[in-house]
Formats: C-alpha cells, sequence, structure tokens
C-alpha cells in the first residue's frame, strides 16, 4: 500500500478526558484564575509590558538586574530567551534548573512575516550581527533570523536599528501569534494562485501586539500560502490558509486548524470551509479568540490548539467558529490539489514578469552577519533590493534580470550560498541545538552538516537515480522544532545506549511528510523499536537506508517515505 492510499497518520495521545478531575482551565468556561506559574506571571503583568523596564531599567543595570519572572518569561514576548551556558552536556539538560543551564547572554529572534525582507533591511540584521551578536545568524524553518551572544545592555539600540528599517522582535517568542508564514514567492510566482501578502500584511498590522491577544494558552503559528507547491508547511500549524479556486466563489483560502508537531504531533485538518480573500483576517481573528478563549490552560503540555481540536472535532470547531465570533458563516469549500512541483523553491525561476528568483541553500541554515551583509550587497548589484526567507532554511533573491543570473549564482557559491546544491544539502535542516539550547540534548548543525559533506562524497554519483531530495531532518531535543515527524528520515535528539555505553544519538522516524510530489496527504513518520543512531553516525545511517531503499523500491516512482511505511524493520536497521 503507497503513502497515498494509507489514513494518514494524524498523531496519537491529543484527546483529553471527557470528564476531567480539574478544570482545563478554559477561561469562556472555568474563568480566569490562574491555574500554574505560567498562567499566574501573564496575569499579574502582560509580557508586552515587560519592554519598557528591558529598555529603562535592565538594559542600564546588566543581566544582574532583571527580574526571574521577566527573565525566564515575559522577554519572550519580545523574542529574548536566554541561551546555553557553553560546557554543558546534554546529558545535564533535565538534572539542572534553566538558571543553572543559561548564560548571561541571548539569543535574539527577529520576526520576519511572510519572510518578506528588502535588501536595506537583510544589510542591517547583518551588521547587527557583526556588531552585536558576535557574527551569529541563524535561518529558522519559520523564516525568522535568530542572533546569539547579544547582550540586554545592547537591545534598545538593536531594536531602533530594527524599527528604522520596519522590523521588529515583537512576538517572535512566548505565548502569542508568533511569525506569520507566507510562501517566498508571494507577488512573484508565475504560477501563482493569489498573491497571499495583502492578508499576512492585515493580520500582522492589525493584531500583532494587540494586548487581547498577548496572552494565548501557549505559542499560536499561522501559515499563509497563494502558491500551488502548498510551500508554507500549512499541515503543521495551528491556524493556515492555503489557496484554491472554489468553482463558484472563485479564488479563496482553504482554511486548515489544529496543527503541531512537539513531542505529541498532530497534524491539522480542513474545516471544509471557503474563506474570501477580505475575510481572511476577521477568520484568523476569530480562530485565534478560541484558543484564548477556550484552549486548555491548567498543564502547559496541554496548551495547544490540537488539544482542544481533538476534543472538539472539526464540526463543533466550525459551529463555534461561525456562531461566535464570525459575522457570518462561512460557505463549504474544495480542497486545494495535491502539489505537482517541490515547494522549497531552490534554483532558478522564471518570475512572471520575466525576471528570475534564485532560490540558494546555505547549510542546515547556518549562515553568519558577514553572509548576511554580503548578500544583500551581491543582491543589489545584480539588479534586487528583495530577498525572501523560506520555511526550509533556504534565500531567495527576487528580481533578477535574466543576464544577471549566472553571475549572481557564481556570487552566491561564494558566500556559502548553493543554488545548485546536492540532493542532501537541499533536503537537509536542523534545529539550534545544544550549541545554543537549553533544551537540547545533541549537537545539530555541526553533525547534520558534516553528514551533508559525507554524503555527497559517498553517495554523490546516485543523485540521479535517488531522483529527488531526501529530507533529513536534525533534531536536538524531542520537541520537534526542525519537523523529526514529517521528514523522510527525521532524528530526535536523545541519549542513546550503543553498545553499552550510553552516548549523545539520535532515535529515528522514518517516512513521515507533507503534502507534496509523490504524495497526496501529509502523514508522521514510523518508528522502529531499538532503532538509534549515535551523533556520529548520521551519514552511516542514512547511507546504509538510501541504499537498501534504491535496492528494494518498486520502481523509480516510488519515494522513499512510501517505501519506508512498507519495508520490514530489518530493512530499516
Amino acid at each position: 500500500m503507497t503513502v497515498e492510499q494509507q489514513a494518514p497518520v494524524r498523531g496519537a495521545r491529543t484527546r483529553t478526558s471527557r470528564a476531567p478531575s480539574k478544570p482545563h482551565g478554559q477561561w469562556a468556561v472555568d474563568g480566569n484564575e490562574p491555574l500554574n506559574a505560567n498562567e499566574e506571571f501573564k496575569l499579574a503583568d502582560g509580557g508586552l509590558n515587560v519592554r519598557e523596564r528591558i529598555e529603562q531599567v535592565y538594559a542600564k543595570g546588566g543581566f544582574a538586574s532583571i527580574d526571574p519572572t521577566d527573565l525566564h518569561g515575559r522577554f519572550r514576548w519580545w523574542g529574548l530567551y536566554t541561551q546555553r551556558k557553553p560546557g554543558i552536556d546534554g546529558g545535564r539538560t533535565a538534572q539542572l534548573e534553566p538558571h543553572e543551564l543559561e548564560d548571561e547572554y541571548f539569543m535574539l529572534r527577529v520576526r520576519i512575516d511572510g519572510g518578506q525582507l528588502t535588501t536595506e533591511q537583510l544589510r542591517v540584521i547583518g551588521e547587527i550581527s557583526t556588531e552585536f551578536a558576535r557574527d551569529s545568524a541563524d535561518l529558522t524553518d519559520r523564516q525568522n533570523v535568530q542572533l546569539h551572544w547579544v547582550q540586554v545592555e545592547d537591545v534598545p539600540e538593536i531594536w531602533r536599528r530594527l524599527e528604522a528599517v520596519g522590523l521588529s522582535t515583537t512576538e517572535a517568542c512566548g505565548d502569542v501569534p508568533r511569525v506569520i508564514l507566507g510562501s517566498p514567492v508571494a507577488g512573484i510566482a508565475a504560477d501563482e494562485i493569489i498573491d497571499p501578502t495583502p492578508q499576512i500584511r492585515e493580520i500582522a498590522d492589525r493584531f500583532i501586539g494587540d494586548p487581547t491577544l498577548a496572552n494565548l494558552p501557549r505559542k499560536y503559528k499561522t501559515a499563509i500560502t497563494g502558491h500551488p507547491s502548498q510551500d508554507v508547511v500549512h499541515e503543521i500549524n495551528d491556524c493556515a490558509f492555503v489557496a484554491v479556486e472554489h468553482p463558484e466563489l472563485g479564488i479563496g483560502y482553504d482554511i486548515w486548524v489544529g496543527g503541531a508537531l512537539a513531542a505529541v504531533p498532530r497534524l491539522g485538518e480542513r474545516l471544509g470551509a471557503f474563506v474570501a480573500p477580505e475575510r481572511v483576517g476577521e477568520v484568523w481573528h476569530g480562530v485565534t479568540q478560541i484558543f484564548r478563549d477556550y484552549g486548555y490552560r491548567r498543564l502547559r503540555n496541554k496548551a495547544r490548539l490540537k488539544f482542544l481540536l481533538a476534543d472538539w472535532g472539526v464540526e463543533r470547531f466550525r459551529e463555534v467558529l461561525e456562531n461566535e465570533y464570525l459575522d457570518a458563516p462561512l460557505p463549504d469549500g474544495p480542497a486545494a490539489p495535491t502539489p505537482t512541483t517541490i515547494g522549497d523553491h531552490v534554483g532558478i525561476h522564471r518570475q512572471k514578469d520575466g525576471r528570475f528568483y534564485v532560490g540558494a541553500a546555505p547549510l542546515v541554515g547556518r549562515v553568519s552577519g558577514t553572509t548576511l551583509t554580503a548578500l544583500a550587497d551581491l543582491a543589489e548589484v545584480h539588479g534586487s533590493r528583495r530577498v525572501r526567507t523560506t520555511p526550509h532554511q533556504k534565500l531567495l533573491v527576487l528580481d533578477v534580470p535574466e543576464d544577471e543570473v549566472d553571475s549572481l549564482v557564481a556570487g552566491l557559491d561564494t558566500i556559502g550560498l548553493s543554488a545548485r546544491p546536492s540532493l542532501f544539502r537541499r533536503g537537509t535542516i536542523a534545529c539550534t541545538g545544544i550549541e545554543y539550547c537549553k533544551l537540547a540534548i545533541v549537537e545539530t548543525k555541526v553533525n547534520a552538516a558534516q553528514a551533508i559533506a559525507q554524503l555527497e562524497e559517498r553517495l554523490g554519483a546516485l543523485e540521479p537515480e535517488i531522483g529527488r531530495p531526501i529530507t533529513l531532518h536534525v533534531n536536538g531535543c524531542p520537541n520537534s522544532c526542525a519537523r523529526i515527524q514529517v521528514a523522510d528520515i527525521g532524528l530526535k535528539g536523545q541519549l542513546v545506549t550503543i553498545d553499552g555505553e550510553q552516548v549523545p544519538g539520535y532515535q529515528v522516524h522514518l517516512g513521515g511528510g507533507l503534502a507534496g510530489v509523490g504524495r497526496g496527504e501529509a502523514g508522521l513518520g514510523r518508528t522502529v523499536r531499538g532503532l538509534k543512531v549515535p551523533a556520529d553516525g548520521i551519514a552511516d545511517y542514512a547511507e546504509r537506508v538510501i541504499r537498501r531503499y534504491l535496492a528494494d523500491r518498486d520502481g523509480a516512482d516510488e519515494t522513499f517515505a512510501s517505501w519506508a511505511h512498507r519495508a520490514d524493520e530489518e530493512a530499516l536497521q
């Protein structure tokens, strides 16, 4: 049975008790009495209010002056997390308290809704990185840029520079509406169904920083695309809009709700409703308010929208949305067709205006301020003033004249960005890992980059036979920031026992994926009991299982994911 024929694995253990012994902490049902420490600090003082203290108190008094509740709570509302203290191994991650793990430096997340940047904005981020963040910069799989080694004393000046060019860190973290994923080719793709930029801008301008939405049960993720490749991983967002053509009402969006991964993954579901472009803001606001008012707050590990959807079901969710939060019901609508093109946009592509966009792959999202500044300069030299980030840790340069494309591609290579990457570089992403993250158990970026180099050497000659990227996602802990359950090969960081010795390594997930070429519906990967690899063994395992796939697959059209779901466990070892 192929993956396309299987019912998608929606997720497990997301249903809560029908008759709980304690209230779930739903504001609309139970009132807003705080039921845990997180809810207490949010109710006592909103996260957005900490900015004034950062500017007037903490930036002047230094790290030691920061109130612990602000440091470990409200700072997130402005994109700030303390980073991991160097030298603490993964075995101690679960043994130490947050203050024992943290350094006196911050990760700062720059919010980039829709992934849309001007070269001026990109240059400012690069300059901030080199001046204030030790030249660090990571592209995330949510289209943001993360800087490290930031000191609280420098945050007000960083904000001033970002905001001077229209950027911010507002609600880049915290129990809030996070960055809005948007198609990286919005407004330029020749095959675009609709440009979602007006809808992204409406939501960002109206609702980001709105105090009435700044205390949600937990984080809340949004995605909007107008491209037929469905390039924003919509099935794993809390609220998502996918372009579709209604046979009677024209072009609009199919709405999805309740997707999220983390340690308990669940794929989103269609509400079966058609959303006209002019109603996207209203509908998004309605779904977000449902989460605020009915979301579960008592237990943090049950506080995502996916748990409410699992209990309510799609029919009740839509009924509450239309009856309590919208001005009028939504018409029924069709599902979007299965994508026929890969949605990472890597390579050279003609725009609808005749110019070109060029998609390039860094190594697992790791760049630097120097690289970002050089990219801004390079784009401008070749006639471009626009750059996009992607949900796949890639970068696009837009609006390139045809006679400048080859020169741009060569220039990208010189700064470590490949527009013609190997399948292995193209298909691999990695989370921050133990280098900076207090939750991580295992290194990710370095291990993944080394694995790419080894796979290019060992399997490079087989790329024509492989035919398409086999996605390899490397995560430093169980929380799945790198989307391990929806990768061909997903690696979850943990301590593993190899030959009787406990070492850093990964649990393996196989055959996951979102809707795309050769896959009609999203589905979660399978795990094989006891299948674990050491941290330095990524390439060895990937080579072994890819060679077995090539030997056993049922013709060149069978995808790795389809084979992985039907293969015997012995073949996956």
